[in-house]
């Protein structure tokens, strides 16, 4: 049986390449049979791991976590995605939408390229530069949204805002206006003053 299972899978694979791919085979899995390897050097601050909540709130797992099978334990160990497998076990809403069951992939490695893989996981996923932020907040804002919402969906304070605006010149079109940390797009005051006519 499992050398059929096995001979499937390779014609599969030959015919459709991409089948080779871990993420062409997403397991949901119960919770309590992830856990965490004992090598991850990475880190989330507070902040951010609420973030990620938000947006598995509201976007849902878009990424599944990657894992090792561990046959004699039963366990799926994690080699990247903690902070994705921590998120239900930290908010109910979010175990009782999955019905406590996480997305995972499951890759073959020995415990060297496992840390490897960790790492390149990691390192891969990059910085938002100081620029890229600064023309999607203006952009955000300039489609509407207030400093508020641009802080709550994007995990930020408010004084990240003020200096993002001044980074992108955006101060400038307030540059006769007295300071004021809600500063308000041109889209955002035509609106005002629509609304303020009727």
């Amino acid at each position: 049986m499992e050398e059929n299972r096995r001979n499937i899978k390779e014609r599969s694979q030959q015919v459709y390449p991409m089948l080779k791919h871990p993420i062409s085979n997403v397991k949901w899995v119960p919770l309590e049979k992830v856990v965490a390897n004992d090598y991850n050097p990475n880190s989330v601050p507070k902040r951010e791991l609420k973030l990620l909540y938000i947006s598995i709130l509201h976007d849902g797992y878009t990424q599944p976590v990657v894992t090792v099978y561990n046959k004699e334990q039963d366990q799926y160990v994690i080699v990247d995605g903690f902070h994705r497998y921590l998120i239900p076990k930290m908010f109910p809403d979010i175990y009782g939408s999955t019905g406590g069951k996480l997305p995972v992939v499951v890759i073959e490695k020995d415990i060297n390229d496992r840390m490897a893989s960790t790492v390149r996981h990691n390192r891969a996923r990059g910085k938002h530069s100081v620029e890229g932020m600064s023309n999607l907040v203006f952009n955000m804002l300039d489609n509407g949204w207030t400093d508020e919402e641009v802080c709550n969906q994007l995990g930020m304070e408010a004084e990240e805002i003020v200096r993002l605006k001044y980074v992108t010149g955006f101060a400038k079109l307030f540059e006769n206006a007295e300071y004021s940390k809600a500063w308000k797009t041109k889209r955002q005051l035509k609106i005002e003053r629509e609304y303020n006519e009727n």
